[in-house]
C-alpha cells in the first residue's frame, strides 16, 4: 500500500468480516420467520383453526380442518382441465356508505373437461364472498357436451388454508364430458395491491380511484374462482361493467360498448393463456396512440397531456420488432397497450396485451428525468415487451422453472433496449446490474439452486419466495453465457424452435435445452459436451466456482466460492466443485483463455495475466498487480486510460478484488489497492464497481474512528474525477456528453460529497437554496438525488419542510422518488422519526413506498438505529399490511439489518426474533 492509503490490517478485517457474516446470519433467520409466517398467513390468518364442513343454504362456510384430502394439496389434482373462462366484473369506485368499503361483484363461467371420474370440484378461490343470484342459487353446473345431465352440488365450503372452492356431489363427474360451473361473488376492491385492487390518486384537488389488477403468482383467484396455475391455460370472455365516464382495459380489444347508467365493455375473446397473464382496469386515464401498430400508453390525463408518455411510445413499436425478429416470430396479439399506475407492487407486469407499470417506470419527463431514469423505462419496456413470447406465448409448467421465464427476459432486456438505444452501451451494464449483484448473493450458504424440484414448491408464500436475485439475475447470467458460448446463431436457432413448437403451451426448462442441442447438432456447431451437461451444473447446484489459473503450467483448478469460506452447506448438490482438471462448470479452459498480456512488452517467462474468454468468477492473484502496474505506468490524464485491460475486465477485476478479500483468499489490503488506480480511471463501470464495493466498507466503519482516515483517502482518489467534470460541465451546470459519462459525472459528484469535499457540499447547498430562494429548480435532473441529499443533510428543519412541501405538490413520479430518498438524509433525529410515522400513513406515503422509505433512513447513520426500533415496535401493523410482498418485505428485513456488525446488534436481533416468534404465536 502506497503513502495515500487507507490502512486496514488483516486481522481488523477479519474481524469485521465475521462480523459482517453474523449480520448476515440474522438476516437469513428474519427471512425464515417471514417466510413462516406467509404461510400462516396463506394458511388463513386469524381464520385458522379446527373448522367444520357445514353448508347452508348451499353456499361454502369457510373452514381450515387439516387432513390428507385432495383440498388440503396445495396443488390441484389433474381430474379436471379448463378450456374456457366468461367473467363478468362489476368494480365500484364509490365507497359503500356506513362501511367504507370498496367492492366488485362478479359473475364467472368456467367450462372444464373431466380427464378423470370424480365427484369433487376442487378450484381456486382466495377473499371471495358468495352470494345467490335473483331467482337461482350461488353456484350452478351444467353439461356442455358428453353427458346426460349433470351432478348436484350437495355440500361447499371454502378451504382457506389452500385457497380452494370445494364442491362435493352427488355423483362423478363423467369422463371426457364438459361441463360448466357457473359462480356469482363478492369481493373486496382492497388496496392490499394484490388481485383485483384499489389505486387512488389525486387530480384538481379531487380523489380518484383505479380499479386494477396484479395476479402473479397466485392472485388471479381473488378477483373470480378459477384454475389458477399456469400450465392450466385456457381463453377468457372478459366483461367489465363500469361508471359512465370510465374506461375499461383488458387483454384484448373492446368488441362492444353499452353505455346506460353504467357501461358495459365485452372484450374479445383472448388467446389460450394463463390465469396469472389476465389483467382488467377500469379508470378515467388517457392515452396516446401509435396507430400503426396499435400501441397505447396510458396514465393519469395530466401526465398524458404533459408528454410523459412519448418516450415509451417512441420505444415500444422498435422493441416489438427487435424480437419479432430475434424470435423469429410476429406478436402474438392484435394490439399492445402499457399503463403506468399510481400505486403498483413491482416495477412491472407482464399481462398479455396489457402490461402494467409503477409510474416510474415508464413516464419520463426531460425536465424531471435523469439519465438512470430514461435508462430504467427503456430496460423495463424491453423486459415486458420480451415476456408477450418467452413467458406468455410459451410458459413455464410451473413457478420452480420462474428463473428461466424471469432470467430470460433480464438477459434480453439489454438487447432489446440496446436495439432502442444504440448509443448508450447497455449490452455491458448487464455486467454491474446484474452479474456483480448476484455473485454477493450467491457466495452465500444461504443461496439456492436455480431450479427447485417442481413438488418443494407448493404454497403461494414458497412461490413468492422464487422472486428473487437468483431467479431474476443468476438466470439472466447463466443465459448470457450460454448465448456467447454457443454463439448467437446456434442460441437463436434453438430458442426460435422451441417458441415455435410449444406455442400457447407449456414446457419445462429442460425443453429448452433440448431444442439448443438440436441446434448444435443442425448447424454442425463443434461443442465437446452437450448443452443439458453443461448447463445442470449451473442450474441444478447453487454457487459458483472460484477458478484458478496457473499461467505457468495451464493447470486450472476450481472450488466452491464463498464468502464465508467456513458456511455450511446444509442443500444437497448433485455435483461436485472440487474437480481440477475436468469440467463441472467451465468448458475445457482452453476454449477460455485466449489472451496473454504483458505491460511492458515480450519478455520469457509467464504471462502477468490472462483474459478468459469467458469466465464465471475468473480472477489470478496477480491480476491487482496489473491494475497497480497500470497506475504506476500507464496513466496521463490528458488523455485516455490505455486499453492493456478491456474495461468491462477492469470493473471485474476491481469486484473480484475485494470478493476474493471478504472470502479471506487475498488480504483485505490488496483488494483496497485496486482503489489507488482509480485516480487516473475515467469509464464508468471500473469506478461504479469500486463504489458498489466499497459501500461494505461504508457500513462497516461509518460509526468507527477509522472513518475520518477512510473519507479522505477517498476524497483524494476523487478529487481529479470531481474537476474534470467540474470543468466540462461548467460547475455542474450542464450533463456531460454520452450516457456513460453522465453516469460517471453523477459517480463524481456524489462520492466527492459523500467524502467530504467542501467544494461539492456547498455547491450542493448553494443549488438547493437558491431553488429555495427564487422557486426555480436550476439543477440537472441527473444530479438532482444527490444534491437534493446533500442539502437536506447539511440543513435544517426549514430545509427539510421545503423539501416534504415539493415532495407534495410533485406531479412528476420521477421527481417525487428523488425528494423522497432525499428527505431521509437529514442529520435530524426528530426529523427521522416524523418521517417514520408517515410511512404508516397512506395519504402520506403511498403502500407502495412505505419499506423502502424505512430502508433509505435506514441507510443513514443517524436514522439506523431509529428505523430498527421503529419496526420492531410496529412489527404487527408493518407486517399485516407488507408481509404479502414478495420483494418490498424481504428487502426491508436486510435493509434495517445491513449494517449491523457487532455482538451486541446480533443479541438485539435474537431478542426481536423471540418477540416475533410469540407474535406469531399469539
Amino acid at each position: 500500500m502506497g503513502k495515500q492509503g487507507f490502512y486496514v490490517s488483516k486481522a481488523l478485517a477479519v474481524v469485521f468480516i465475521v462480523l459482517g457474516l453474523g449480520a448476515l446470519a440474522t438476516i437469513i433467520a428474519l427471512s425464515v420467520v417471514y417466510a413462516q409466517e406467509m404461510n400462516r398467513n396463506t394458511n388463513g390468518g386469524t381464520n385458522g383453526g379446527t373448522g367444520t364442513t357445514t353448508t347452508t343454504n348451499n353456499r361454502p362456510v369457510t373452514t381450515a380442518a387439516p387432513s390428507n384430502e385432495p383440498w388440503d394439496q396445495y396443488r390441484l389434482p389433474k381430474s379436471l382441465e379448463p378450456t374456457h373462462y366468461s367473467v363478468t366484473l362489476h368494480p365500484r369506485l364509490k365507497a359503500q356508505e356506513g362501511t367504507g368499503l370498496y367492492i366488485f361483484t362478479g359473475e364467472s363461467s368456467v367450462d372444464f373437461h373431466c380427464k378423470e371420474e370424480t365427484d369433487l370440484i376442487l378450484i381456486h378461490s382466495n377473499k371471495l364472498n358468495y352470494t345467490s343470484k335473483a331467482g337461482g342459487e350461488w353456484a350452478e353446473l351444467t353439461v356442455v357436451s358428453g353427458a346426460d345431465t349433470a351432478p348436484t352440488i350437495t355440500e361447499s365450503r371454502l378451504q382457506t388454508e389452500t385457497q380452494y372452492l370445494v364442491l362435493t356431489l352427488d355423483r362423478k363427474l363423467t369422463k371426457n364430458a364438459e361441463y360448466r360451473l357457473t359462480t356469482t361473488f363478492t369481493g373486496e376492491l382492497a388496496d392490499d395491491l394484490g388481485g383485483f385492487y384499489r389505486s387512488e390518486y389525486v387530480e384538481n384537488g379531487q380523489k380518484k380511484v383505479i380499479a386494477t389488477t396484479q395476479m402473479q403468482p397466485t392472485d388471479a383467484r381473488k378477483a373470480f374462482p378459477c384454475f389458477d396455475e399456469p400450465a392450466l391455460k385456457a381463453t377468457f370472455d372478459i366483461t367489465l361493467i363500469h361508471d359512465a365516464g370510465t374506461v375499461a382495459l383488458s387483454n384484448a380489444n373492446s368488441v362492444n360498448l353499452t353505455e346506460n347508467a353504467d357501461t358495459e365493455t365485452v372484450f374479445e375473446r383472448t388467446p389460450k393463456m394463463s390465469t396469472y397473464l389476465l389483467a382488467f382496469i377500469v379508470s378515467e386515464f388517457g392515452n396516446i396512440t401509435d396507430t400503426v401498430d396499435d400501441i397505447k400508453i396510458y396514465a393519469r390525463k395530466p401526465a398524458i397531456d404533459a408528454g410523459q408518455g412519448d418516450y415509451a411510445l417512441k420505444i415500444t413499436g422498435p422493441i416489438l420488432k427487435f424480437f419479432e425478429n430475434y424470435y423469429n416470430s410476429s406478436y402474438p396479439l392484435p394490439k399492445s397497450d402499457q399503463i403506468a399506475l399510481p400505486d403498483f407492487n413491482a416495477g412491472a407486469m407482464e399481462n398479455w396485451g396489457l402490461i402494467t407499470y409503477r409510474e416510474t417506470a415508464l413516464l419520463y419527463d426531460p425536465e424531471f428525468s435523469s439519465n438512470s431514469n430514461k435508462e430504467r423505462i427503456a430496460t423495463i419496456i424491453a423486459h415486458e415487451l420480451a415476456h408477450m413470447w418467452f413467458g406468455n406465448l410459451v410458459t413455464l409448467r410451473w413457478w420452480n422453472d420462474l428463473w428461466l421465464n424471469e432470467g430470460f427476459a433480464s438477459y434480453v432486456e439489454y438487447l432489446g433496449a440496446d436495439n432502442a438505444e444504440p448509443d448508450w452501451g447497455l449490452k455491458d451494464l448487464i455486467v454491474l446490474n446484474d452479474i456483480h449483484r448476484v455473485f454477493a448473493v450467491d457466495a452465500l450458504a444461504s443461496s439456492h439452486p436455480l431450479s427447485s424440484p417442481e413438488d418443494a414448491i407448493q404454497k403461494p408464500a414458497q412461490i413468492s419466495e422464487l422472486f428473487d436475485a437468483i431467479s431474476y439475475s443468476k438466470g439472466a447470467s447463466v443465459l448470457r453465457m450460454l448465448s456467447d458460448f454457443l454463439t448467437e446463431p446456434v442460441f437463436l436457432k434453438g430458442l426460435q424452435t422451441y417458441l415455435q413448437q410449444f406455442a400457447f403451451g407449456n414446457t419445462v426448462y429442460t425443453d429448452l435445452w433440448n431444442h439448443l442441442e438440436q441446434a448444435v447438432q443442425d448447424l454442425e456447431f463443434n461443442l465437446p459436451f452437450n448443452v443439458t451437461d453443461i448447463m445442470n451444473t449451473w442450474v441444478l447446484q447453487m454457487g459458483f466456482p472460484v477458478v484458478t489459473v496457473d499461467t505457468t503450467t495451464g493447470i486450472v483448478t476450481q472450488k466452491h466460492f464463498l464468502l464465508n469460506p467456513d458456511s455450511e452447506i446444509t442443500t444437497e448438490s448433485p455435483f461436485e466443485y472440487e474437480n481440477t482438471h475436468t469440467h463441472t462448470h467451465m468448458l475445457h479452459y482452453k476454449q477460455f483463455l485466449v489472451k496473454q498480456n504483458r505491460l511492458d512488452g515480450p519478455q520469457h517467462g509467464a504471462p502477468d495475466f490472462v483474459l478468459p474468454k469467458k469466465p464465471p468468477q475468473d480472477t489470478p492473484r496477480d491480476a491487482v498487480e496489473c491494475l497497480l502496474q497500470i497506475h504506476k505506468t500507464h496513466v496521463n490524464w490528458s488523455g485516455e486510460l490505455p486499453q492493456a485491460i478491456p474495461v468491462i475486465n477492469r470493473a471485474q477485476l476491481v469486484d473480484d478484488a475485494f470478493n476474493l478479500a471478504r472470502a479471506k483468499i487475498i488480504p483485505t489490503v490488496r483488494a483496497l489497492s485496486t482503489t489507488k488506480y482509480l485516480t487516473g480511471e475515467m469509464a464508468y463501470m471500473p469506478w461504479k464497481s469500486a463504489i458498489n464495493n466499497l459501500e461494505f466498507f461504508f457500513l462497516m466503519f461509518d460509526r468507527s474512528e477509522v472513518f475520518g482516515p477512510m473519507q479522505k483517502y477517498l476524497q483524494r482518489q476523487v478529487q481529479n474525477l470531481f474537476t474534470h467534470y467540474n470543468n466540462a460541465t461548467a460547475g455542474y451546470t450542464a450533463d456531460a456528453v454520452g450516457h456513460q459519462n453522465q453516469y460517471t459525472q453523477v459517480n463524481a459528484f456524489s462520492l466527492a460529497c459523500r467524502t467530504g469535499l467542501t467544494e461539492c457540499q456547498n455547491l450542493a447547498s448553494t443549488l438547493f437554496k437558491d431553488w429555495m430562494a427564487t422557486g426555480v429548480n436550476k439543477i440537472r435532473p441527473n444530479l438532482r438525488t444527490t444534491v437534493y441529499c446533500n442539502a437536506i443533510a447539511a440543513g435544517g428543519v426549514d430545509v427539510w419542510d421545503f423539501a416534504w412541501g415539493q415532495f407534495q405538490k410533485a406531479t412528476i413520479a420521477t421527481e417525487a422518488e428523488k425528494i423522497r430518498y432525499a428527505l431521509t438524509c437529514t442529520k435530524e433525529s426528530w426529523l427521522l422519526n416524523r418521517y417514520l410515522e408517515y410511512t404508516l400513513n397512506p395519504t402520506l406515503i403511498r403502500k407502495q413506498d412505505a419499506t423502502s422509505t424505512i430502508i433509505y433512513i435506514a441507510e443513514n447513520v443517524v436514522g439506523q438505529n431509529l428505523a430498527w426500533d421503529f419496526i420492531r415496535a410496529r412489527w404487527p401493523y408493518i407486517f399485516s399490511q407488507y408481509g404479502g410482498g414478495s420483494f418490498s418485505f424481504s428487502n426491508l428485513i436486510n435493509g434495517v439489518t445491513e449494517r449491523f456488525s457487532t455482538e451486541y446488534e446480533l443479541h438485539q436481533v435474537r431478542l426481536s426474533l423471540s418477540f416475533c416468534f410469540c407474535f406469531f404465536s399469539s
